[in-house]
């Protein structure tokens, strides 16, 4: 293992009925600015359970709608100025992940006076920002957790990933009842993605990790038990309940400790996917990790054998390692698949003509993977498998 700090200041109210949380946590007559996307919120109840306990402390309520579900950075803009116009005291969050991660990009952008593409692009530190928490209705990015965020520049089809410290949520509420609403192709769309937030991190090169590796696994074959019978009963608390902590857990830094962070080659090539087609990110990446497990093994099937074995159950007898992982890669695409998730990038309309764009844009920023390092080649011949 390598040393590791672990530091994640989030609190976290977990359970039914949790949204009463707010009253106790917020103060009286704070200035407050609500951000949510399209507006389910006011349909299934979530809006009327927030504004009752706003209204308990004589909240001064703002509201910021419409937020994309790959969060626009010209949305960013507008919540910027809502806050220096209106003096906002506390943003909250009131969606999923693309909402959490606006909002996070709101929270420094109020307190720097630039444009805040120039803390995304790393221009420019982040060094103050303005508070906020989280009502979560969709498990899927666990941005309610942890310091991540991705924004798109739809002027420049850039969609880049940043962090800081300074924008973990103060608190975040999880009451798995408020994602009884999702429909199902976005309840797809949530498991791939918790799924591959833990394969991210599963696939690390730090030595003596049996802890850590053992908890991604024990998580993976909990989303493989839990997924299909969630999509069979959508209310089911229980079900909810299991997949809105997996989502969290998969990525509010716990799977990272003590190796070198896993690696998010296949979220990079994502990225550059949404950035141009725009499309559901969870959907981009259950095409693109199965062929990405495939590009890998060719080199080193070690890994893949072992999550094929102890995940999905695959018997390695009279069979050799590359055949094991062979069988590994497919087992991820089968569960996908069976899911209602895409295969290829054809399912989204998606041919080649911009393949060139998409690799540039996957090496925006230097260093794409570290399980296997990509090179421009490498990352063509994943999206060329794709097809």
């Amino acid at each position: 293992m390598n040393t590791f700090l672990q530091y994640n200041p989030t609190k976290l109210y977990f359970g039914k009925g949790e949204v009463r949380q707010l009253s106790a946590v917020l103060e009286k007559g704070v200035k407050v600015l609500i951000v949510y996307g399209g507006g389910s919120i006011k349909k299934n109840g979530v809006y009327d359970d927030v504004m009752a306990e706003l209204q308990k402390i004589d909240a001064k309520v703002f509201e910021l709608s419409g937020v994309e579900p790959n969060p626009r950075l010209s949305t960013v803009h507008r919540g910027v100025e809502i806050c220096r116009t209106e003096g906002i005291d506390i943003l909250l969050a009131v969606g999923g992940g693309s909402v959490i991660d606006c909002t996070k990009a709101i929270s420094a952008g109020a307190k720097y006076e630039g444009d805040a593409w120039d803390l995304i692009t790393r221009k420019a530190p982040i060094t103050e920002v303005l508070p906020f928490g989280t009502v979560l209705t969709l498990a899927a990015t666990g941005s309610e957790m942890n310091d991540v965020s991705v924004i798109t520049n739809w002027e420049t089809k850039d969609k880049l990933g940043w962090s800081s410290p300074l924008v973990f949520p103060a608190f975040s509420i999880l009451d798995p009842g408020y994602t009884f609403s999702v429909p199902r192709d976005q309840t797809v769309y949530g498991i791939v993605d918790s799924m591959s937030h833990a394969l991210e991190s599963y696939f690390h090169r730090t030595e003596n990790t049996p802890m850590i590796d053992g908890f991604i696994e024990s998580l993976l074959r909990t989303a493989i038990e839990t997924g299909p019978k969630l999509l069979n009963d959508l209310h089911s608390f229980e079900h909810r309940e299991t997949m809105m902590y997996i989502s969290t857990t998969a990525f509010n830094g716990s799977l990272a400790n003590g190796t070198d962070g896993g690696d998010w080659a296949t979220h990079r090539i994502e990225h550059a996917i949404s950035a141009i087609y725009d499309i559901p990110h969870g959907g981009g990446l259950a095409i693109l990790f199965p062929n990405w497990l495939e590009h890998v093994l060719k080199e080193d099937p070690s890994k893949v054998k072992k999550l094929a074995v102890n995940v999905f159950g695959i018997s390695p007898e009279g069979k050799d390692e590359s055949e094991v992982a062979k069988e590994g890669a497919k087992a991820l695409r089968d569960f996908w698949n069976s899911l209602g998730a895409p295969s290829t990038l054809k399912d989204y309309g998606i041919d080649d003509r911009e393949f060139d764009a998409i690799v540039e844009k996957t090496f925006i920023k230097p260093g794409v993977g570290t399980y296997k390092e990509m090179n421009r080649e490498s990352v063509r011949d994943i999206l060329n498998s794709c097809l």
